[in-house]
């Protein structure tokens, strides 16, 4: 321990390992080496590779020894890894188009800055320690600069700034605001508020690292690893937008998801036999609460055993799926990665796997086997790709029954009975993927990807069963680049007005690390919520990327109507709202598979200033860009509160009016803003004081939206009738799009889609909307436009295509309504004033 600790205060007075040692042969001068793509630079036996993967994208490698890592990686395909763009060399680093890169061959300190000389991003005095193979790498943080990301960490806030984390993916049932780690590791965080804009930095190790963010040292921001590759990416921005879209350039964008998984969905563990399903169906479809999906947790199985059914319970699942597909509605299984350890059993994914020697070993050469919910169990090795293809088969007879997505749980993984809740770090996995070398790791090395690699064994088995048809995986563990494979969710949260607050953030979170696609358990997996905690997660969950109703056995029940009907009334009212959205949810879709946008953002996303707003914001958020949503900060309390909404003009969602100075639903008065009296230039930001009723959630829409809705349908089997929506509120840089497709095949790859751009100007006569061509060949269901111009006084009519269509003109909502023809190609509707 001398001799590493001397190396450590070496390394920090600037000196280098080989000097150390007697060996006169290294060079022990600091040298910088230009590259065409980069710099390296040589302090001894240390030595610093930075990248220029594209104009503001760096890769920084470090080698301990001289020998640098093996360059792969499961979070970064081997072709965006190869990626570069050439270079301009300097004295001390280099330049791209966007980026300056300095780094002092002394110290290898490196410095980020813009094209304007701005800092995005400078090593602490002490950037680089190791011991033994441990490693720490620091970074200045500075004051005004937030943290965000490491996908669902929980922690007091949104921001990370201030608090410490591990990434060690565990079963942490019943977490609280204070657990950590939890169930996924995704070392990716994001800085904003510093001088160069926000910047991303992916960590791409998979051993148990760790994070600091000004908890030990205020102003300093610390990450490192026990052991692994030194190897991590560098973001620049300038927008916090840039940043998660360039993120998700370099670790994969999340697949479309079949519309159906933007509905309802209603789940419980369990659900213990087919005619249970069928009465909680029932009563969805006599309730009139629209739905798409029922889930079915471990019970349907036979003794728990994955890709097994107890037949006694569950007959004849052809027959049930056939039953809930004429209702609209479908059904996902889940499929835990644990095969019972069941020899001479006839247990068919045990046999075919025991075949393909396709589990996990003990040092010794035996199979690992622990226990699970089928008892003793064995793993199948993922990171090999032929035990991941045989995986994949075992889908075979579920798809053939028509179960339309699956949930892979239990993947940390989580075993039963031993103190750390997962295997034995010495465990042998076998890697045989991508353009890894073959070789064995320890457990230790692939515990947070194991998870990952599991869904993507199941996504790419369903990819392979069908062609055709888009896969629905969900998993509770991942790493990152997770998102190519699965959608995901929080995990076994507990019904608490606490853990309601902590899942909005968690979920922004993962959207910021990637995963477009999450949800939490709406009411909360353990405990059981109170009718009023209930109703309120249920309003919030409208407007969040996946809503699944999910709750633990021997908790009271959570289904929508257990809490009498005025509860089910409020609920079903936000649902339904959910349904007429579909269209805008569809289009936000379109957008995060083209660019990696998330769906449910952060305000200061599209807003950046909100980072600094008066208000306490811990609970806002926004539905893509145009819907900001503002639930109370303190959900359980009646006390009111206010609402930042940043400058640009904002109209109330549910009434249609300007939010201008008037109330707001006569419950909401707009004051000052704080900002007016401090800031002229924010002096169109606004301030509304909110009071919390349980039969209201404050949404407001952008001035300078067009947000298509459609007509109330049961499910997304079910095709609108009438006219598609567009609600125009008219304001500064005002566009909306429209997208649509089959809702489930792959089509959409190939021209079987429509994606349309919808632009509105304010003239002298009243609104224009103009119509881009539309892009793709799909056929959308709507033959006409309903369409209503917001913020509207007096009477008017519309003119399309040369012919004057009648508006009706409502005084009190302050809105013109018309009706005009589709309008597939480059056209323009005018709203005109009479």
């Amino acid at each position: 321990m001398r001799f590493v600790a001397a190396i450590v205060l070496l390394l920090a007075a600037g000196g280098s390992l080989a000097s150390t040692v007697a060996a006169p042969a290294v060079d022990t001068t600091p040298r910088i080496e230009h590259r065409r793509d980069g710099v390296e630079v040589h302090r001894g036996a240390v030595s610093l590779r930075v990248t220029a993967l594209t104009d503001h994208v760096l890769r920084v490698r470090i080698a301990r020894d001289g020998a640098f890592a093996e360059d792969a990686s499961w979070a970064v395909p081997a072709q965006v890894r190869r990626a570069h763009v050439a270079v301009e060399a300097a004295a001390d680093g280099f330049s791209t188009t966007a980026l300056r890169v300095r780094v002092d061959p002394r110290t290898l300190r490196m410095r980020v800055e813009d094209g304007q000389g701005r800092t995005i991003s400078a090593d602490a005095a002490r950037p680089f320690d190791a011991d033994g193979r441990a490693f720490t790498l620091r970074k200045q943080l500075p004051q005004a600069e937030h943290i965000f990301g490491l996908g669902d960490k929980t922690g007091g806030s949104l921001d990370r700034r201030g608090q410490s984390y591990v990434d060690w993916n565990t079963d942490a049932y019943g977490f609280s605001s204070a657990t950590d780690p939890i169930y996924k590791s995704i070392p990716f965080f994001i800085g904003v508020g510093g001088t160069g804009g926000s910047y991303g930095i992916l960590l791409d190790n998979t051993w148990r690292s760790w994070f600091d963010f000004g908890h030990r040292e205020a102003d300093t921001l610390a990450f490192g690893a026990p052991d692994g590759p030194i190897d991590y990416y560098l973001i620049a921005g300038p927008s916090t937008a840039e940043v998660v879209r360039r993120y998700t350039d370099l670790t994969g964008k999340a697949p479309l998801p079949p519309k159906w998984a933007f509905g309802y969905q209603q789940s419980r563990y369990s659900y213990m036999s087919a005619d249970e399903v069928r009465q909680v169906a029932a009563r969805l479809r006599a309730d009139k609460f629209p739905a798409d999906v029922i889930w079915l947790d471990i019970d349907f199985q036979d003794r728990n055993r994955p890709f097994t059914i107890n037949r006694q319970a569950f007959p004849d699942m052809p027959g049930l799926v056939r039953d809930l597909r004429g209702e609209g509605i479908k059904l996902v299984a889940i499929t835990d990665l644990h095969i019972a350890s069941a020899p001479g059993e006839g247990y068919a994914p045990y046999d075919s796997g025991t075949a393909a020697d396709a589990f996990v070993h003990n040092p010794d050469g035996s199979v690992y086997v622990a226990p699970v919910w089928p008892g003793p169990s064995v793993f199948p090795d993922f990171t090999e790709a032929s035990v991941r293809d045989w995986w994949g088969t075992l889908y075979r007879p579920f798809v053939a029954d028509g179960i339309a997505g699956f949930w892979n749980d239990m993947n940390e993984p989580a075993v039963f009975d031993t103190p750390t809740k997962t295997m034995p770090l010495d465990t042998v996995h076998r890697i045989a993927s991508d353009d890894f070398a073959r070789r064995t790791a320890s457990h230790t090395e692939i515990h947070n990807v194991y998870g990952m690699q599991n869904t993507r064994a199941t996504y790419d088995g369903l990819r392979k069963l069908r062609p055709d048809e888009r896969p629905f995986v969900m998993t509770r563990a991942s790493y990152a680049g997770g998102q190519r494979y699965a959608v995901t969710w929080t995990g076994d949260n507990a019904s608490s007005w606490d853990q309601l607050k902590l899942s909005v953030h968690q979920l922004i979170n993962l959207g910021l690390s990637g995963f477009a696609y999450s949800a939490a358990d709406v009411g909360g997996f353990t405990g059981g919520p109170s009718a009023e905690l209930l109703t309120r997660w249920f309003e919030i969950a409208t407007f969040t990327p996946v809503f699944r109703d999910h709750a633990a056995k021997d908790t009271p029940r959570a289904e929508p109507w257990v809490d009498g009907p005025e509860h089910l009334a409020i609920r079903r009212r936000f649902v339904e709202e959910r349904y007429r959205l579909l269209p805008y949810f569809y289009a936000l879709a379109d957008e995060n598979a083209r660019l990696g946008d998330p769906v449910m953002r952060p305000v200061f996303y599209d807003y950046p200033d909100a980072i600094s707003a008066s208000c306490d914001q811990s609970m806002a958020f926004t539905l893509g860009r145009q819907l900001l949503v503002a639930p109370p900060p303190t959900p359980e309390s009646p006390q009111a509160y206010d609402v930042c909404l940043p400058a640009g003009g904002w109209y109330d969602y549910w009434t249609g009016l300007a939010v201008d100075g008037a109330s707001v639903d006569g419950a909401s008065q707009p004051i000052q803003s704080a900002s007016q009296a401090t800031n002229e230039k924010r002096s169109s930001s606004l301030v509304v004081k909110e009071t919390p009723r349980l039969d209201k959630l404050p949404v407001f829409v952008r001035a300078g939206s067009i947000l298509p809705r459609q007509p109330l349908v049961q499910s997304t089997a079910q095709t609108p009738t009438g006219a598609l929506q567009i609600d125009v509120y008219p304001g500064a840089d005002c566009r909306g799009q429209l997208y649509a497709d089959d809702g489930h095949s792959m089509a959409y790859r190939k021209q079987g889609f429509l994606r349309q751009v919808l632009r509105c100007t304010v003239t002298a006569d009243g609104v224009r909307i103009d119509f881009a061509a539309r892009e793709g060949q799909f056929k959308p269901w709507w033959k006409q436009l309903a369409v209503t111009i917001h913020g509207w006084d007096g009477a008017g009519y519309a003119m399309a295509g040369g012919h004057r269509v009648e508006g009706v003109a409502d005084s009190a909502a302050r809105t013109l309504r018309f009706t005009v023809a589709d309008q597939p190609r480059a056209a323009t509707v005018e709203a005109v004033h009479r």
